[in-house]
C-alpha cells in the first residue's frame, strides 16, 4: 500500500518537474552581444500598433532611465527627433527602415533600439477594467547591422487590482469605476513606465547585458 502510494507521488512529482521545465525560458544566446560589447544606444521611435495614438511618446519618455541605469550611453531622445525631422522623417516604420550603418553616420552610436508597441490602453472588459501596455524590442549594432538581443514585456493595472466585494453588481461598478480612474489618472503612461523597465534594464532573465558604465559590465 505504502509501495503504491509513493510510486503514485514519484509519478506525480515527475510530471510536476517536466512541466515546470517545458515552461521555463530557454537561455538568451548572448555570443554577438558580447563579441560586440556597445557602449551607446540610439533609442528610434516605436512602431504603433495599438490604437493609441499616444502610445509612442509614453513609452518612449521613458526609456532612456532603464538604459543609462545598466550601464549605456543614450542618445538624447529629443536630440535624435528633431535630427529626423529637420531630415523629413516623422514615421516611426520609416525611420526604423532606415540603413544601419546611415543611423550609424548621422549619430555615431554603436547600436539603435526598435521597439513595436502591441498594446496599449484601458479597456472594459464586462467585469473587470485593465490597463494593458507591452512591448517588442530588438537591439541592433549599427557598426554591423547584426541583431544582438531581442526580448517583449508587458505591464497591467490587473496585477496589483483586486475584485471588490458586493456579488457581480459590485464588481461591475468596481470595472466602470477603475476604467474611469484609470482613464482620467493616465495609468497607462504609469503601465508603459513599469513595461520600458522590465523590457530595458540589464540583469533581468534573458534581457540586456550590463554596459561600460555600469560596476556589473563584463560580470553578466
Amino acid at each position: 500500500m505504502i509501495s503504491g502510494t509513493f510510486k503514485s507521488l514519484a509519478a506525480t512529482l515527475l510530471v510536476l518537474l517536466a512541466t515546470g521545465c517545458a515552461t521555463q525560458k530557454k537561455p538568451y544566446d548572448y555570443a554577438e552581444f558580447k563579441a560586440a560589447r556597445p557602449a551607446s544606444i540610439l533609442v528610434l521611435p516605436p512602431v504603433n500598433n495599438s490604437s493609441e495614438v499616444i502610445a509612442p511618446y509614453g513609452l518612449m519618455s521613458q526609456a532612456t532611465q532603464p538604459l543609462a541605469e545598466s550601464g549605456y550611453y543614450v542618445i538624447p531622445v529629443s536630440l535624435a527627433a528633431e535630427t529626423f525631422k529637420q531630415n523629413g522623417l516623422s514615421n516611426p516604420t520609416d525611420i526604423q527602415e532606415l540603413p544601419p550603418a546611415k543611423l550609424r553616420q548621422i549619430f555615431g552610436a554603436d547600436t539603435a533600439l526598435y521597439m513595436t508597441i502591441t498594446n496599449y490602453g484601458t479597456a472594459y472588459k464586462v467585469v473587470q477594467s485593465e490597463t494593458l501596455v507591452s512591448a517588442d524590442a530588438k537591439l541592433v549594432d549599427l557598426r554591423s547591422g547584426k541583431l544582438l538581443w531581442e526580448g517583449s514585456a508587458r505591464a497591467s493595472s490587473l496585477e496589483q487590482q483586486q475584485n471588490s466585494g458586493g456579488g457581480l453588481l459590485g464588481v461591475l461598478v468596481s470595472a466602470m469605476v477603475n476604467q474611469i480612474i484609470n482613464t482620467a489618472s493616465d495609468t497607462s503612461y504609469k503601465m508603459a513606465g513599469i513595461t520600458s523597465y522590465r523590457l530595458l534594464r540589464a540583469g533581468s532573465q534573458n534581457g540586456l547585458l550590463y554596459g561600460p558604465r555600469s560596476p556589473q559590465y563584463q560580470k553578466d
